[in-house]
């Protein structure tokens, strides 16, 4: 037995074990030297995990619709980063309007309400343009094609949005109703904050209570299953597919009002770096997963935000924040070397979500 797992080992195995444990043995050394330094107070601390729950909040919303339209086509729809885009920048001119009339400061609430249907509606649209014109008929092709037409698809709308809207960041207008914070002990939370994770918390409960307990949920399972199987069963799988796409877009749309009301800039290239993040998220979690799509984004998240300074700080390393997306696809590519699977490792249709 020793004999046979000595011969499954192969160089490949031994260097990745290296790297891992390198990965692994500089995180511990710069926490402890971090720590041990005591720059940051506990008022700092829950500053970062705050902030990286939120931005987490964020990521796992759009990392839903990687994991919904890879639980039930098996395939990677990079489209996705652009459903994003659309929605809050299409949102920004219905907001520019309503601050330059008022309406935003004296109905903040009714005023948000308004983008997040604007901005949820924008990328419903795109989800289901994309999947009936680039997707449905592609969806018997090898794997590689579907992927190469998910990224021309991407640079279609990204390039389309740039020449409908212009090039230039747009500022969204600030909600003065979601101005201030509040202060608990140690711990500081603003109001933007509370609004993206409350936010992010109802719309990822209410998909897994929808993918689970509602009769649109189980078929979406058992398509996720075995496709011809379920047709067997009556179920219209062209109809699931497409409210899949529902679904994962009205999320991103959700997700790209939250992230614009907390960053406040919008522009045609705003979905890449957000959407490789959530598809690392996706990733991390499971991909395939929903519990797993949602966990990998708060773990993204709150990795991004405390990480650079607890791991780098006390290396020495003169700007730590600046490599916070270093840091993040170090975690990936060390959830990758250890549990490949991901976090939680079930797809859609094995999963109680």
């Amino acid at each position: 037995m020793r004999q046979r797992f000595l011969n499954r080992i192969n160089f490949t195995d031994i260097a990745l074990g290296i790297i891992g444990v390198s990965l692994v043995g500089l995180i511990i050394i710069g926490s402890v030297k971090t720590l041990a330094a005591g720059n940051y107070t506990l008022r700092q601390w829950l500053d970062f995990v705050v902030f990286g729950i939120a931005q987490g909040s964020i990521y796992a919303l759009i990392a839903l619709g990687y994991t919904l339209v890879y639980g039930i086509l098996r395939m990677i729809n990079f489209a996705h980063s652009e459903v994003f885009m659309g929605g809050a920048f299409t949102a920004y001119f219905a907001a520019d309007a309503m601050a330059k009339a008022g309406f935003l400061r004296e109905n903040p609430f009714i005023a948000i309400l308004i983008l997040f249907g604007i901005a949820m509606l924008t990328s419903v649209f795109l989800g289901v343009l994309v999947e009936r014109i680039a997707y449905r008929p592609l969806r018997r092709a090898p794997r590689l094609v579907p992927l190469i037409t998910a990224i021309g698809a991407s640079f279609f709308l990204q390039y389309t949005f740039k020449g409908l809207y212009g090039d230039q960041f747009k500022a969204y207008p600030e909600v003065a109703a979601l101005r201030g914070s509040w202060t608990f002990g140690d711990l500081n939370i603003t109001r933007i904050q509370v609004v993206v994770i409350m936010s992010a918390a109802l719309l990822m409960l209410g998909l897994y209570l929808y993918v689970q307990y509602t009769k649109t949920g189980k078929a979406m399972r058992a398509v996720s299953e075995d496709k011809d199987v379920a047709a067997l069963m009556g179920i219209d799988v062209d109809a699931i597919i497409v409210r899949t796409f529902v679904l994962g877009a009205a999320l991103a749309g959700a997700a790209g009002i939250l992230y614009a009301l907390t960053f406040r800039q919008v522009n045609y290239f705003m979905g890449f770096i957000p959407g490789i993040k959530a598809f690392t998220a996706a990733v991390l979690g499971g991909i395939g997963n929903i519990p797993g799509a949602m966990l990998g984004g708060i773990f993204l998240g709150l990795f991004e935000s405390v990480g650079p300074i607890l791991f780098l700080d006390g290396l020495d390393v003169p700007a730590p924040y600046q490599l916070k997306d270093v840091i993040a696809f170090t975690m990936l590519v060390l959830v990758l070397l250890f549990r490949p699977s991901g976090i939680l490792g079930e797809r859609l249709s094995r999963s109680k979500a």
